[in-house]
């Protein structure tokens, strides 16, 4: 059985619904899953100026808070972020800051890594947060599994980075069919390389 975590950041519940989607994906693949999100670590007052922003700090308070163990057990990672000007959130950034022993003893290399993430608009650097992300996996000596075109739905969502999702300016647009079959596909995927793998 392969071991699937799902690690992220979610600000106002976007990322979240899309992390929810790819642990029913992988779950459905066969996978055992833990999917956990990063530390809040925002002011209180930056977070109650966003009514959004707070109602989802609060639904999500009892779920379990990702740790750099969840990156050990897993054999595929799969991360999440908004964009913050074409790069992951400052919350995002520290939990990664915090793997440096990890990488260090080498325990992040040689697993499966992909990423998703979601902006406002549809130019609001959605392909250089992904590649952000890339970037760390890279080097933790990971093994970045995109998309790519290796399904004709990608065509239809658009992006072989990831998967990512375009809000709109309330931060409210729900996720459609193209992005759902895109999050299935990439969790189907991560497992699939994480197999023949482990061949």
């Amino acid at each position: 059985m392969v071991n699937v975590a799902i690690v992220y950041y979610s600000a106002s519940g976007t990322v979240q619904a899309m992390a929810e989607r790819l642990e029913r994906a992988a779950t459905a693949a066969g996978a055992q899953v833990r999917r956990r999100h990063v530390k809040e670590i925002a002011p209180t007052e930056a977070i109650d100026a966003n009514p959004a922003w707070r109602a989802h700090v609060d639904a999500t308070a009892d779920e379990p808070v990702a740790t750099p163990d969840d990156l050990v057990w897993a054999d595929v990672v799969l991360l999440g972020s908004p964009t913050r000007f074409g790069n992951v959130t400052s919350q995002f950034q520290q939990f990664v800051d915090t793997l440096g022993p990890l990488w260090a003893e080498g325990k992040l290399a040689d697993k499966v890594y992909s990423a998703f993430t979601a902006t406002q608009t549809a130019h609001g650097g959605q392909e250089e947060t992904l590649l952000s992300i890339h970037t760390a996996v890279m080097h933790w000596g990971g093994i970045v599994v995109a998309p790519g075109y290796t399904d004709p739905l990608k065509f239809a969502d658009g992006n072989p980075y990831g998967v990512s999702h375009v809000t709109g300016p309330d931060n409210d647009a729900p996720l459609g069919d193209a992005q759902l079959d895109a999050l299935d596909h990439l969790a189907q995927r991560a497992i699939s390389v994480a197999e023949k793998l482990a061949g």
